[in-house]
């Protein structure tokens, strides 16, 4: 059987540094928040190109104190709107639900699966306040696009990268894509786009490009009032022990997790490089017209968390594999509008989303996959 993802093979070369590691935190004799979590803070916000790094409990906790953080500090307030694919992970609408704020489901682009920014504008009314962009599969949503939204429409920027770790695009260069920003007039464009509101959100779950061996998540972010008050939510909104200013939770990534993603974390990009290969040979050797494939430009924008086929006739094409000895999952059966959890929302339609749910498959995908094992899946498929 090739499974869907071998977290065993995938973590084997770091058994003796994880040992090491966890001797490390034995003898330090400081199991929270201590110098792994420091550690990891400052490398993590280093990879990410932002000046925080929040560790955090797990990645839905990193969104939901992402948008309590900002109603601290004033910039949302409960029952303003936010803005989030229609097709998402259900974790990401509870966590807007969870901060008392209201979800406002927008369809994806078929091809790529993240958020239509063309299906954004029409959604935005006086009581919209912040966008929540998902990078579904490891694939970048059109950050230049949303951005321009955000700043028309002074809204705050949230991401859910718990599937796009490492992924890399062209948005350090977004103000040469803004019409006027080098215009020396613009200024007031330029101001906009520097104190744009913004942070993501991290997940570490161990299926993850970059996984611990338990729960765990941070958030990054260039907003040094946004951070302050998260270092405090984190820990009981406290910032000297004993102290608190906030109502906060207990959510910290915990020290030995953090050891082990220290051990993991200078291998992300090669690894991520890895999962390209995997792509680029089911991309070019899987021909056949029951399946579609998904779209990429063979850009860095995509780390193939997951790599995601479509097709008419998924369970049957499920069982196939399954009968070839091919381990596939669906990400996801059961769109969020259609969970029971929201009723209320039951009888809405999303065609495109509903599509997506009704069709997608994904392939094994992982750094450790070997040349035979893509060899025989592309076989497999090619003759279904």
């Amino acid at each position: 059987m090739i499974p869907f993802l071998d977290l065993k093979k995938i973590n084997e070369p770091y058994e003796t540094v994880f040992q090491e590691k966890l001797k490390l935190v034995l003898d330090n004799g400081w199991y929270i928040l201590g110098k792994e979590v420091e550690t990891f803070e400052k490398a993590f916000a280093e990879y990410c190109q932002t000046q925080y790094c929040v560790g955090v409990g797990n990645g839905f906790d990193a969104l939901v104190l992402i948008f309590k953080g900002y109603i601290q500090l004033g910039k949302l307030q409960k029952g303003d709107e936010v803005i989030v694919p229609a097709n998402t992970y259900i974790a990401s609408i509870l966590a807007i639900l969870q901060a008392e704020l209201v979800p406002v489901l927008v369809e994806p682009k078929l091809e790529t699966y993240n958020i239509n920014p063309d299906l954004i504008r029409e959604k935005i009314t006086s009581k919209t306040k912040a966008i929540l962009v998902v990078h579904l599969y490891g694939q970048l949503a059109e950050m230049d696009k949303i951005t321009e939204i955000a700043i028309e429409n002074d809204l705050i920027i949230v991401e859910d990268a718990a599937q796009s770790h490492g992924a890399k695009t062209n948005f350090n260069n977004l103000k040469f894509q803004i019409p006027g920003f080098n215009d020396r007039k613009n200024d007031n464009l330029k101001s906009k786009i520097n104190n744009l509101k913004s942070a993501t959100a991290c997940s570490f779950y161990p299926g993850k490009n970059l996984g611990c061996l338990g729960d765990g998540g941070a958030i990054t972010t260039n907003d040094s009032e946004l951070a302050k008050v998260l270092f405090s939510l984190r820990n009981y909104g406290s910032e000297k022990k004993y102290f608190n200013e906030y109502i906060g939770v207990n959510s910290r990534l915990d020290e030995l997790q953090a050891a082990f993603l220290n051990a993991k974390l200078p291998n992300l990009d090669a690894d991520n490089d890895k999962r390209r290969i995997v792509a680029k040979r089911y991309l070019s050797e899987i021909k056949n017209d029951k399946i579609m494939l998904p779209f990429w430009d063979f850009s860095t924008n995509h780390v193939f968390h997951l790599f995601v086929i479509r097709t008419s006739k998924r369970d049957h094409l499920q069982a196939y594999l399954a009968q070839n000895n091919i381990q596939t999952v669906i990400h996801y059966p059961v769109p969020p509008h259609k969970q029971k959890a929201f009723s209320e929302w039951n009888s809405l339609s999303y065609p495109i989303t509903e599509k997506i749910h009704d069709e997608v498959l994904s392939l094994p995908m992982s750094p450790v996959l070997t040349e035979d094992e893509i060899s025989f899946i592309v076989d497999v498929l090619n003759q279904y």
